[in-house]
């Protein structure tokens, strides 16, 4: 595969599970979502050549409001994250929470964007080797990964976190909104899926994700919805991207959306601008 792994810079790492019974729900939404990027990819969405390697195309076609849905994360999760790489200079970690198949590390060696370590941290069936020595700035992803948590658990990895690194940037991904109908019809599904989602009560509103990280020691913390975040992305990629595939119903894209969220938190990094990172 191209793109080879180049120690010490790359290191996945196993988390602490709970039990087979209680995690398997959990971890299929790892293959939910790597299925789903990489059919958006094998039609144009966007360029990932790795995501071949750990993911096999089916021929079940995802919905457009699925695949736009796909773009939106995967766009607004790497602007922010190229941000922070360039605001340290790439002198500095990357700690991937929940990492799953995700093809990251190879994509920014592509561009030259690569950190001093890059950590990836998920359950040891995916990941064996574990983590340690933690020192540089540092970058810490979690997509869909606090929400299966209990408030409790994720307030604690949020404070260990804020704790832990002196200069330190999270950006996290997940659900916002479910208090609503469209939210409880979300969980209802997940829920048959024996997939519980131990943290929505976190997910009420863009002010509660921002309270939870201001409450456990970030500095600063920011929210957006996906559907606004939508609204923001470059005119001549929507237009690019909106002429792969007709969407039949727009209302459709906008529910999903206004139920997902990016946030991104920081501290300490002043003499490098990270509170100015904006989307």
């Amino acid at each position: 595969m191209a793109g080879s792994l180049r120690e010490p810079s790359f290191t996945p790492c196993s988390s602490a599970s709970t039990s087979d019974a209680d995690d398997e729900g959990v971890r299929g939404t790892c293959e939910d979502a790597s299925l789903c990027k990489r059919f958006a990819v094998s039609i144009g969405y966007w360029h990932d050549p790795y995501i071949q390697h750990f993911v096999r195309l089916t021929k079940e076609r995802k919905a457009p409001e699925i695949n736009r849905g796909y773009f939106a994360r995967v766009y607004g999760v790497n602007q922010l994250m190229k941000a922070f790489l360039r605001k340290t200079e790439c002198h500095c970690q990357i700690l991937n929470l929940g990492a799953g198949m995700d093809t990251t590390f190879w994509r920014l060696k592509d561009e030259d964007l690569l950190p001093t370590k890059y950590f990836e941290v998920d359950f040891p069936m995916i990941v064996s080797r574990k983590l340690h020595n933690i020192k540089l700035p540092t970058l810490l992803v979690a997509e869909c990964v606090l929400v299966y948590m209990t408030p409790e658990q994720s307030a604690n990895l949020l404070k260990w976190a804020a704790n832990s690194f002196e200069t330190a940037m999270l950006i996290n991904y997940e659900q916002v909104n479910m208090g609503d109908r469209f939210g409880q019809i979300m969980i209802e599904n997940l829920r048959r899926r024996q997939c519980d989602l131990a943290g929505v009560e976190t997910c009420k509103s863009l002010e509660s994700q921002k309270e939870r990280l201001l409450s456990t020691g970030w500095e600063t913390a920011s929210a957006v919805d996906m559907m606004e975040l939508y609204s923001r992305l470059p005119r001549a990629e929507v237009t690019r991207i909106e002429s792969l595939e007709f969407l039949d119903e727009m209302e459709l894209l906008e529910q999903l959306m206004q139920h997902y969220c990016l946030c991104w938190a920081t501290k300490g990094g002043s003499e490098l601008g990270l509170k100015e990172i904006i989307y």
